[in-house]
């Protein structure tokens, strides 16, 4: 179940999303966060208008370069709010991992689709 915050017809959801990068260089990077990128603005008919924020976190593994940094180049983008942070190690973790939350306005008659990508679909199976 997932809790929004009305605005007339339009309501603030936070969106989860994963995926994992083949291999810790910025070209591999930029290859997952783009797809996931891509996943979460066609699941959810995006504009980049209806983004307010995202949250990237990358397992220790992934030091390449910044998901926020690639996430910053897409069209419209300018004014969204992104940030980098390193994911919590947990003996057992999915490895090159890079997880998502974004909080976007969605129709109030629209559910949220969570994009789960690549291996993460171990994660969530329930959200591919």
């Amino acid at each position: 179940m997932t809790t929004a915050i009305p605005y007339g017809s339009l309501h603030l959801h936070g969106l989860r999303g994963a995926t994992t990068s083949s291999a810790n260089t910025t070209k591999a990077i930029e290859a997952a966060v783009s797809e996931l990128v891509k996943a979460l603005m066609q699941r959810n008919q995006l504009n980049p208008a209806d983004i307010v924020s995202i949250t990237f976190s990358v397992t220790a593994d992934l030091n390449a370069c910044f998901p926020a940094a690639i996430a910053r180049q897409q069209a419209g983008w300018e004014s969204i709010a992104l940030l980098d942070c390193q994911q919590m190690y947990v003996e057992g973790d999915l490895k090159r991992c890079i997880r998502m939350l974004a909080h976007a306005w969605l129709p109030s008659d629209q559910p949220p689709q969570h994009p789960y990508l690549g291996e993460t679909s171990l994660l969530r199976p329930d959200r591919c």
